[in-house]
């Protein structure tokens, strides 16, 4: 499925869902806005930045303020977005994110800047004491993040990360199977995400262009290696495909079904494991990091998981047990579900059961579907934008929090560094180290450019 049509699903599902979850009464320390409304600011609003302020738009609960993005067009495009929904001139623009974070009236961000300054500006974000919605993965390196769940854990922020599929019904039915022993033990997860399908847009020439009027270069950029300005260096999904502001969708969209992978099995983000990973590189244009992978996590106790592009397996993530299997992924009416046996997808749970997220009562988060074949039942979704903002309330982690982002960001990007270095690698998940492999671990930290430091 194409990621233009995923997040028009995504935007769907969330719209639709809006309102599921009730708001608690619980206020923070900090005072919100006018009407009691919290307050947004919008880090990034590029195509997927103005997809997610859409979703803050739908909200009654909050009201986005501001606008922060080094395109002038793209700046005044989210403002226009704003002051459209809510009949008035009041949403400020910003080409620099430290300003917008400094204006002590925005309780939370949306950070949909590139993957090679979520860690800037989220620790950023933390330290000025602001909540914040952050698009996936957490980084480019191991080390970004750990600074950002430091930074959370240090001044108790709320964070909710981009992995919409988490407030998805049939994600967290799939997971709520595996965790409560319904396929038995688990034995190997499968997981495969796009990656080879995206290939760069520009074809242009390769030497230095002139800086459009109306674009900062210097901080689009940012703690990236200094390079000459170029549109292929911009543009979509080119910049995607580039090492210097992307590690690759073995991470940036890998992340989404490895932290499904997590959600259901723990065990990956605890146990040490050993892996193998065999990539190919890109070499169009100025395209280089990861295009295509096949990676094989050995656990300790012996569960394998195998994680690819989609071009090698069934794309989304598979459980397989000694007692069944079960499937999940992207599709219409929130995602699709198989299982073996068949029967297992119409489950329901028990009291004393494992709910992989907050449900007062056992059956609270399922519904009964009417069919002319017989009922079936289906566990709910709710709106991933209003989850955040009840936290906010509450102080309550999110369903995409830190911990999970953090292990799911971190599984795609040591598959990427045993692809890189050619080697076998031995993971040590407590000490977030490489055993016995210097080589290795000088990987999981990149050095910033530019003047900027974390």
């Amino acid at each position: 499925m194409s990621q233009h049509i995923n997040r028009r699903d995504f935007l769907k599902t969330t719209a639709a869902a809006a309102g599921v979850l009730a708001v608690p009464n619980l206020i923070p320390a900090t005072a919100f806005g006018a009407n009691n409304k919290i307050t947004i600011g919008c880090i990034g609003v590029g195509s997927r930045g103005r997809a997610d302020m859409n979703v803050f738009l739908g909200l009654d609960d909050c009201r986005v303020v501001a606008v922060c993005d080094p395109y002038k067009d793209r700046q005044e495009k989210a403002r226009n977005m704003v002051d459209s929904k809510y009949g008035d001139k009041g949403c400020a623009m910003f080409g620099d994110y430290r300003d917008l974070i400094a204006r002590k009236d925005i309780d939370a961000v949306m950070i949909a800047a590139q993957d090679h300054w979520h860690s800037l500006i989220a620790t950023a974000a933390a330290a000025a004491g602001k909540d914040m919605y952050c698009e996936k993965p957490l980084g480019v390196s191991v080390e970004d993040c750990q600074v950002i769940r430091k930074a959370i854990r240090k001044h108790k922020r709320v964070f909710q990360a981009g992995t919409w599929q988490r407030a998805q019904g049939k994600f967290r039915q799939a997971c709520a199977l595996v965790q409560n022993g319904y396929i038995g033990k688990v034995r190997e997860i499968q997981v495969s995400a796009p990656g080879p399908q995206y290939q760069p847009k520009y074809a242009g020439p390769m030497d230095s262009q002139p800086v459009p009027d109306g674009f900062d270069w210097n901080m689009w950029r940012g703690p990236a290696p200094t390079q000459p300005y170029n549109p292929g260096r911009v543009a979509w999904p080119d910049w995607y495909l580039i090492w210097d502001y992307c590690a690759g969708f073995i991470c940036n969209w890998g992340v989404h079904h490895l932290d499904i992978a997590n959600w259901g099995c723990p065990t990956i983000g605890k146990e040490p494991c050993e892996l193998e990973c065999k990539g190919v590189y890109r070499k169009k244009g100025f395209t280089d990091n990861i295009e295509s992978w096949n990676a094989t996590f050995t656990f300790a106790s012996g569960l394998k998981m195998i994680f690819t592009d989609q071009n090698q397996q069934q794309v989304g993530t598979k459980f397989i047990g000694d007692k069944g299997w079960v499937h999940v992924d992207r599709g219409p009416e929130n995602g699709k579900i198989s299982s073996d046996p068949a029967s297992l997808v119409q489950t329901r749970l028990k009291s004393g059961e494992t709910h992989v997220y907050r449900c007062a009562e056992p059956g609270d988060d399922i519904i009964t579907i009417k069919k002319k074949s017989g009922d079936e039942i289906a566990f709910k979704s709710f709106n991933h934008g209003d989850d955040f903002l009840s936290c906010m309330r509450s102080r309550k982690d999110p369903v995409s929090n830190i911990d999970a982002t953090h292990v799911a960001s971190c599984l795609g990007l040591i598959s990427e560094l045993a692809a890189r270095l050619e080697t076998k690698l031995k993971w040590d998940p407590k000490k977030e180290k490489f055993i016995g492999n210097d080589e290795a671990n000088k990987w999981l930290a990149r050095p910033m450019h530019n003047g900027w430091k974390l």
